[in-house]
């Protein structure tokens, strides 16, 4: 499916090379079955604000579940996740398989639910859940590359199971089961509030809580501010 169809947007081809550019991986639209919004457009927001340029993906692949928000119940629909997570990017996103690492500064992960619905099993089969294949070869090539990545809420669990083993510094949080949960995948986990990051120097990945905790917007904006701030000072 062709990004260039939603709105006559220029493909990576058309970026600024002058600034920073900044993946930021979405799931959907819809904090309960795809991509936090308040998550991902706070993230839009501080890039921009800063002068990066975000770049935004997401898997050509249907949603595992879509959920009526006014019931609290699955609707029974079916819908792409590429083309929710465009509502949120406004048209202007490319399918994750085709963006590679070294057209990138630097990968951000906004949480919601389908981060660990759409682009991982998490949110199924826990731990011992697969990542979505484009996407652990996108993490894999920034890590390898000595590029930040930034986890937002949810999102450090799919980072924890792409590096399995490898001791990184990650939080999902105040929730000590969670914690639990990315040590169970070798990580070590840091038990933190909404308003905290968590930056493994040695990894170059940096997290924050956000949603996760009981938080209203301006208060993840703040942990968001953060991690942003921090992955353009590592891009």
């Amino acid at each position: 499916m062709s990004a260039t169809g939603f709105a006559g947007f220029p493909t990576m081809g058309g970026w600024d090379m002058s600034r920073k550019r900044i993946g930021v991986v979405l799931s959907g639209c819809g904090n309960r079955d795809g991509a936090e919004i308040h998550e991902s457009v706070l993230t839009l927001y501080f890039l921009d604000r800063a002068g990066a340029e975000a770049v935004c993906m997401a898997p050509d692949v249907p949603q595992r579940m879509v959920l009526n928000y006014l019931t609290g119940k699955p609707s029974g629909e079916s819908r792409n996740v590429l083309l929710e997570s465009a509502r949120i990017a406004r048209g202007k996103i490319q399918e994750l398989s085709q963006v590679k690492a070294e057209q990138l500064d630097g990968l951000i992960l906004p949480g919601g639910s389908g981060a660990a619905l759409n682009l991982s099993s998490y949110g199924v089969d826990g731990p011992k859940g697969q990542v979505n294949p484009a996407l652990a070869a996108l993490l894999t090539a920034m890590h390898r590359g000595k590029k930040p990545i930034g986890a937002i809420c949810i999102s450090p669990a799919v980072v924890a199971m792409v590096f399995a083993g490898q001791g990184i510094h990650l939080t999902l949080g105040p929730d000590p089961d969670d914690a639990r949960a990315l040590q169970s995948m070798g990580q070590q986990a840091a038990v933190t509030q909404v308003e905290s990051i968590v930056v493994d120097e040695t990894h170059n990945v940096i997290s924050t809580a956000a949603y996760m905790c009981a938080a209203s917007v301006a208060e993840v904006g703040v942990g968001i501010e953060k991690l942003v701030a921090e992955v353009l000072k590592r891009a």
